[in-house]
């Protein structure tokens, strides 16, 4: 399996982890898949994929790469991101 970085070895990877609070698992995993539509539309972005984890399915992660960290810092705030935070 190939990875964006296989090629690209000047990406700026970020792994994200998230737990869900007990009982918001399809609550969390419903808002999280909500990011992914805008975020792929926004400059810089390479990929951006969520997993669950098997051990724990409470717990998700994002793999996501960006072309820089100033990508990267204009993710972080854009109003989808802020405002999933922020719940």
């Amino acid at each position: 399996m190939t990875t964006p970085t296989d090629d690209r070895r000047d990406l700026l990877t970020v792994i994200a982890y998230m737990k869900a609070a007990p009982g918001k698992r399809e609550e969390l995993r419903q808002a999280l898949e909500a990011l992914i539509e805008p975020t792929c539309r926004e400059k810089g972005y390479v990929n951006y994929d969520l997993h669950q984890s098997e051990e724990d399915p409470d717990r998700f992660f994002f793999y996501e790469n960006w072309e820089s960290g100033d990508h990267l810092d204009a993710h972080l705030a854009a109003s989808h991101l802020t405002d999933f935070a922020s719940r």
